[in-house]
């Protein structure tokens, strides 16, 4: 049987300005975009004590500042994250040599070939991180990803949570569809004008009526993860399919020779940067 952790770090770029500035602590943080709530951005991470507010990732600066003007913004600053993250994912190529690296803050591990108790392993990730990091994780524990993953976000922070096939009707079909691994937000619009509004609503949805409205392969999809399956197998190696480069513009642009020559710098960019992802780096 599987058996699979999901790695998340708790509020990682917050966590990681709040060791730089202690002073933070218990405030509520936000970090993204140039740390300026006025301008256009997006919300890249927000401290548990901000969330309280209803502050989250993704949303816009603008909106976070009306939910909480008080709150301290600051910049995403990837390269002190960058290092904390490399360090974590070494730390965890120890406890198995399949993993999968899922962004600077989170991860998948099989453990299926060990032979301890999976809450064991679990303990000793967060022991060794905390140790070597000072930083806290969730981890989640199931035989798949989805429910790994779906674990870790039951309890947070430093949470260890194990999901199995027979907890999916207790802990996971009360929840509201918009905690669905993979429902995003129009998803979750169209499931609730059907009034569905759960996701053991969803498992009881006939599979023929989801079809109906959202064609076999996204409705199999969501049955089947409402049912907690999940056949995917972890990715610890890839090769990039596309490169892309973006710039948020403070201000709407209507010149065209404007539009050109900023598209024209992306371009450029992106193609100055192909060249490392490439074979040779793989």
């Amino acid at each position: 049987m599987k058996r699979i952790l999901h790695v998340d770090m708790d509020a990682f770029f917050v966590a990681v300005e709040q060791q730089r500035h202690p002073e933070l602590r218990g405030k509520p943080v936000v970090v993204g975009g140039h740390g300026d709530p006025t301008e256009r951005g997006v919300v890249s991470t927000a401290s548990y004590e901000a969330r309280r507010f209803g502050i989250h990732s993704a949303m816009p600066l603008r909106t976070a500042y009306r939910l909480c003007p008080d709150a301290v913004y600051l910049p995403v600053d990837f390269d002190s994250y960058a290092p904390i993250s490399r360090r974590i994912k070494s730390i965890l190529s120890t406890f198995s040599p399949v993993c999968e690296d899922s962004g600077i803050d989170e991860a998948f591990l099989d453990i299926s070939h060990r032979e301890e108790a999976p809450e064991r392993i679990a303990a000793a990730i967060k022991e060794r991180i905390k140790a070597e990091t000072g930083l806290t994780c969730s981890i989640g524990i199931g035989p798949n990803k989805l429910l790994a993953k779906m674990a870790s976000d039951l309890k947070k922070p430093d949470g260890l949570t194990v999901l199995t096939e027979a907890d999916i009707v207790a802990k996971i079909w009360p929840l509201p569809t918009r905690q669905l691994l993979g429902a995003g937000p129009k998803t979750e619009a169209r499931l609730t004008a059907l009034g569905v509004r759960t996701i053991g609503t969803l498992a009881a949805a006939p599979l023929p009526i989801l079809q109906e409205h959202f064609g076999e392969a996204h409705a199999r999809h969501l049955h089947e993860t409402a049912h907690g399956i999940n056949e995917s197998a972890l990715v610890v190696a890839w090769e990039p399919r596309s490169l892309s480069r973006q710039i948020t513009f403070q201000q709407d642009i209507s010149s065209k020779r404007a539009i050109v020559k900023e598209l024209k710098s992306l371009v450029e960019t992106a193609l100055a940067d192909a060249p490392s992802y490439g074979p040779k780096a793989q």
